[in-house]
Order: structure tokens, then sequence, then C-alpha cells
């Protein structure tokens, strides 16, 4: 616990310094090293932890890898929207596969109910700012990250354990943290978008490391 403790704390750090260079334009490499560090740091403490799960860790680290991916291509001097749209993706169809092996898909269906009308009610105020050649692939991606964090809330509605729960918060911490990215993209840009974005996406990810069982 207390290596972990040491590992969390240097995950505040890192978030806290690539926060701190999206918003000072003099030292932009604040962000660029601590951005990807920080969710390559969470994905050590995945790594570094034996599982009783080897599967649901595995398709975990997968997941973190390929956000770094995605966390490069979103701050590139160009616009890389669609490679880093593609690349979170792929994430959350490696989080939604680790879910899987906890619980069959849709042994609960209300949450996936409750997570399609998220859904719904975010691409309804997204739409009309949509681009057209974008509507396809949000659509999709959209319906693959409410899968995953529906998912996780079902499986702490059948588990009922603290790794379950974690997960069930990572599901819904990416739901907030994608919802407002996309919302300071297409519908109304706000101030503290870069804060709220990715303070909720790397509590996400923190909570889906957090949901890898561990040996006892």
């Amino acid at each position: 616990m207390r290596g972990q403790a040491k590992l969390a704390v240097l995950v505040i750090v890192s978030a806290a310094l690539a926060i701190a260079g999206a918003y000072w334009p003099q030292m932009p490499w604040l962000h660029w090293c601590f951005k990807p560090l920080t969710t390559l740091l969470i994905a050590w403490s995945v790594w570094r932890t034996p599982s009783a799960w080897p599967r649901y860790r595995r398709w975990v680290l997968v997941g973190l890898v390929v956000s770094t991916a995605g966390d490069v291509f979103l701050m590139l001097p160009v616009d890389a929207f669609v490679p880093g749209l593609a690349s979170f993706l792929l994430a959350h169809v490696a989080y939604l596969v680790a879910l899987h092996t906890r619980e069959r898909l849709f042994a609960v269906r209300w949450p996936f109910a409750l997570y399609a009308l998220v859904a719904g009610v975010v691409l309804s105020q997204l739409w009309p700012g949509l681009p057209g050649e974008l509507r396809v692939p949000v659509i999709v991606y959209v319906v693959v990250l409410a899968a995953m964090a529906a998912q996780a809330l079902a499986v702490w509605w059948r588990r009922r354990d603290g790794v379950a729960i974690a997960g069930a918060w990572g599901g819904a911490c990416f739901v907030l943290s994608d919802a407002l990215l996309a919302w300071d993209r297409f519908v109304a840009p706000f101030a503290a978008a870069s804060f709220a974005v990715l303070a909720s996406y790397w509590l996400a990810q923190w909570a889906l490391a957090r949901s890898v069982p561990r040996n006892s």
C-alpha cells in the first residue's frame, strides 16, 4: 500500500504539471512531457502489481498503452483528432474485453439502458456542431464508450466488491471527460476545459487501473 500511495502522489504531481502546461504558453513542454507520462505512470501501477485475473490485467494495460497514443495525438500542434479518437476507441474496446472477463455482456441490462440514454442526450447536444465527416466515427465511439461504462457498472452490480466499484467509477468518469471534451470542441468552448477534461480523464484511468483484481 505504501508503494501504491507514493505512485498515486507521482500521478497527481505529473497530472498537475501537464494541466499547468496546458494553461502556460511559455512552457508548453510541461504539457507535452507530463501528459503522456501521467498515463504511463498509471499503466506502470498496473504492470508492477500481480493480479488474480491476469487476462483482465493484460487488457487494462493494453487500454492504458493505447490511451497514451491518444494522449499524444490530441496534444500535437496539428489537428489529429481522428487518430486520437481511433486510439481511444481501441482503448475502450480493450477495457470492454477486460470487463467481459469478470461478467458476460448484458448480464445486467439496466446499466446499458442508462448509458444509452446518457449517450443519446450527449449526441443530441453535439449533433448540430459535428462536421458531417465526423458524425459516423463519433457515433461509433460514443456507442463503444457507453457500452464500456455500462459493462463496468454491470460488473459492480453483480460483484459488489471494491475493484468492481472502481471500474464503475472509471467508466462514469470517462463518459464525463469525453462529454466535456466534445462540448468544448463542438458546442461551446470554455476556459476550464483543459482542467476539467484532463482531471476527469485521469480519474477515469486511475479508477480503471484500480479495478484490476489483485492477489490476496
